[in-house]
């Protein structure tokens, strides 16, 4: 055996699959990590609280904290190997969930739920930060796509992505309703602890083919705005799409801030879990169709349907307090959120050169993410103070019974119907735009971009 210097197109196209599965699976422990805490920490601070204000800030700080950072995340993709940005974010996750597991043994649970005082915005923005983090791993993982897949299979992969997220979702769904209502937050910080340890350990032992990426002169500082929208500028009708994914995401706060306080006035914490787990196998079989079929030739085309689609049954699915008709609406919801996202990375991953792609991609994070916190802070205090103590007044069922019938979360229904109407009128108008024939012809017409034959060190039999 000798050790020699090889080309990454002479790394042969099983071990960049290979390759990509390891990092799956490793994104998949993580992303279960993640959002187990996450989720736990919504459900217990609504149980223990009865608050939608506090989970509308809650979740509306989780986005507003991604899309502070997603930019920053998307330069450190750029000008690292996607292994070492993987390694970071683990790093940081594991030291957070830490900080918060010292912090839960300090103080008293009634000053951790005292959401008026510091203790609870400490306790919560440190399990926020661990979680945040891991929108680096994506950013990076949605770039390995380009590096491990041929082009005509990218939108397969990014299905399989979806598919990942959605078995995250489903164990995460059940896991952390279980552990809160049965465990209690201090196990289950113990427990998030653990497994995030055994990500790292799992992650040292994968491989990725790259090169070390070439410093780019142009981006001189860790928050590279201008070589984000000088990437995106140079394909006609991107910013576009980025902006109507952006007010996509405006409504999805909506749902962001009012989810978890509806399923809860319905399902306990346990069942509630095991609901969410059940919506989200739509996760996996949107996915899956993603990976076996891709997204046709026209991905902004199939986007813009799902999402009419998405905006009807947003509509619909609370317009009675009958819990079939809520899991069911919500199961076919998480169906079509993989092709939508699938169809924005699989766009950005062909008109984009693969060595901005990490700044492109962040950039596209910060500006989708900034919009549901402004939706969930808006939304929560509007749906506690207004619009619900409306519904439940004599005017609001006399105006609104005939549509949304009687219980105790027609407020949240109402304001849902509205938000699913707006979503469909935005998908119809944008059919109309030069933009989305610009973006449509361009991905038609664009060469495959990816990385550079780079090379890469390995060995080889002598």
């Amino acid at each position: 055996m000798s050790v020699v210097r090889i080309t990454f197109d002479r790394v042969s196209a099983t071990a960049k699959t290979r390759a990509f599965t390891n990092v799956l699976v490793n994104t998949l422990i993580a992303n279960v990590t993640t959002s187990f805490l996450w989720f736990a920490l919504t459900f217990w601070v609504y149980i223990e609280t009865e608050s939608v204000l506090a989970t509308g800030v809650i979740g509306g700080a989780y986005m507003l904290l991604i899309a502070f950072f997603s930019m920053v995340f998307g330069t450190i993709v750029d000008r690292y190997r996607k292994h070492t940005v993987m390694v970071i974010s683990s790093v940081v996750s594991a030291v957070a969930f830490g900080a918060a597991g010292v912090l839960y043994l300090w103080q008293p649970e009634t000053a951790l739920l005292d959401i008026t005082g510091p203790w609870f915005w400490a306790f919560a923005l440190i399990i926020l930060v661990g979680g945040v983090i891991e929108q680096l791993r994506s950013i990076a993982l949605s770039t390995t796509v380009t590096l491990l897949i041929p082009e005509e299979k990218h939108a397969n992969a990014n299905g399989l992505v979806g598919t990942v997220q959605g078995i995250a979702f489903l164990i995460t769904s059940v896991f952390s309703g279980l552990s809160i209502g049965f465990l209690g937050m201090g196990w289950t910080l113990v427990i998030s602890i653990v497994a995030m340890g055994l990500t790292f350990a799992h992650l040292l032992v994968i491989r990725i083919p790259e090169e070390q990426p070439q410093p780019d002169p142009d981006a001189p500082s860790a928050l590279d705005f201008h070589g984000s929208v000088k990437a995106i500028r140079a394909a006609p009708g991107l910013f576009a799409l980025i902006i109507f994914s952006t007010f996509n995401n405006l409504i999805g706060g909506v749902y962001l801030a009012l989810m978890d306080p509806y399923g809860l006035t319905l399902f306990s914490a346990q069942m509630w879990g095991i609901v969410l787990a059940f919506a989200s196998t739509g996760f996996l079989i949107g996915g899956g169709l993603v990976a076996k079929f891709g997204l046709g030739r026209r991905p902004v085309r199939t986007m813009l349907l799902v999402v009419a689609g998405m905006g009807v049954l947003g509509a619909v699915f609370m317009v009675r307090e009958w819990w079939p008709l809520f899991v069911v609406g919500m199961w076919l919801y998480m169906m079509m959120v993989p092709p939508v996202e699938a169809a924005e990375q699989t766009v950005i991953q062909k008109v984009v050169p693969y060595a901005r792609q990490g700044r492109v991609f962040g950039m596209a994070q910060a500006v989708e993410a900034a919009a549901a916190p402004v939706t969930a802070f808006l939304i929560a205090p509007l749906a506690e103070f207004l619009i619900i103590p409306y519904m439940r007044s004599g005017a609001g069922r006399t105006q609104w019974g005939w549509l949304l019938g009687e219980g105790e979360a027609r407020g949240i229904a109402l304001i849902c119907l509205f938000a699913g109407l707006i979503m469909v009128i935005a998908a119809g108008l944008a059919f109309f735009t030069r933009s989305y024939r610009r973006l449509t012809e361009l991905y038609a017409e664009a060469p495959d971009l990816g990385p550079e034959p780079a090379p890469v060190d390995a060995e080889e039999p002598a």
